[in-house]
């Protein structure tokens, strides 16, 4: 994986008429420029004090990336040497666009921080050939080959979070409910403006209406992440965890919610379900925040905060 210092932001296209070929060139574009020095302004600096370098897993059936975030031996990374260091698996956003380098700002701040190694899953990314399901096992698999090789990656796999924004947080959400009913023990997910229904209800919230076109084209876009998402013949309701089954026992979750995003309904609803199934819950509001707002330090000024609420969450469960 290469970081492109000279990328153009691509324009988006007509999410409502993209073709396939037309998505993968996008994407491809507007990937390079996350990836890219010009996007620093916008997505912000990682903290010096982490070592960051990509590394593959073999996992069944195929090579996956993963971006990895160390503590430098100044900043705690020599702790991996004795008992390891928690593990934060993180999964960034964007459906079927996106790179864990747009998280660098973030990821790389908690690893020093806590400390922790961060490891960010380059997930396979939706289209015709690769629904949620595809991501959501990336997520998941990425997760029980680190727990597998923990003293190889220095971490201790008894003290282990998992964190996402927006689709990752769908992803996150679902490998959390994994995890629970494989008996592998979380102690934490941190789920940043979380999608977790992509049923026929998806766009039935008063969220959905209000910012479903302002301050982005949210409602097109995410109804070609649904379109994407579930293939004809598929059971939304097992991709969508706001409808899962039993979310009684999970780790302790921090729902983080901006306030103008079309998914705003989706975290707050997805924490009254958590409530009521007896899993412990923060749900933190960001008045006047936009989607994404986590990734966006050079555009948004709540991102400081909400990364410094994370932190603070995962530093007391870790």
């Amino acid at each position: 994986m290469s970081e492109d210092t000279a990328a153009k932001r691509p324009a988006e296209p007509d999410w409502l008429s993209v073709t396939a070929e037309e998505l993968v060139a996008y994407r491809e574009a507007e990937n390079r420029f996350r990836a890219s020095s010009a996007a620093r302004s916008i997505l912000g600096d990682p903290d010096p004090g982490a070592a960051i370098e990509w590394q593959e897993i073999a996992l069944p059936g195929r090579e996956l990336p993963v971006r990895v975030y160390w503590p430098t031996a100044e900043h705690g990374g020599e702790d991996a040497d004795r008992a390891g260091l928690p593990l934060v698996l993180h999964v960034h956003g964007g459906g079927f666009v996106g790179t864990a380098v747009q998280c660098d700002w973030a990821n790389s701040h908690l690893a020093v921080q806590l400390p922790a190694v961060v490891v960010s899953v380059e997930h396979r990314l939706l289209d015709q050939e690769s629904p949620l399901s595809a991501a959501a096992d990336d997520g998941w698999d990425v997760l029980q080959y680190v727990a597998r090789h923990a003293t190889q990656w220095g971490v201790d796999p008894a003290r282990t979070a998992v964190f996402g924004e927006s689709c990752g947080a769908l992803i996150t959400a679902l490998t959390a409910i994994r995890a629970k009913e494989a008996g592998l023990r979380l102690r934490a997910q941190v789920l940043v403006n979380p999608a977790v229904d992509v049923t026929g209800t998806m766009f039935d919230y008063p969220s959905m209406v209000e910012y479903g076109h302002s301050p982005t084209q949210a409602e097109p876009l995410l109804r070609l992440v649904q379109r994407f998402s579930v293939p004809p013949g598929s059971d939304a309701r097992a991709l969508s965890p706001l409808y899962a089954d039993d979310l009684n026992g999970l780790a302790q979750a921090l729902v983080v919610v901006p306030t103008q995003d079309a998914l705003a309904d989706h975290g707050r609803r997805y924490a009254d379900r958590l409530r009521a199934a007896g899993t412990s819950t923060r749900l933190t509001e960001y008045p006047g925040a936009r989607h994404a707002f986590l990734t966006l330090p050079g555009v948004e000024q709540q991102a400081e905060a909400a990364r410094a609420e994370i932190l603070g969450f995962l530093r007391t469960e870790l």
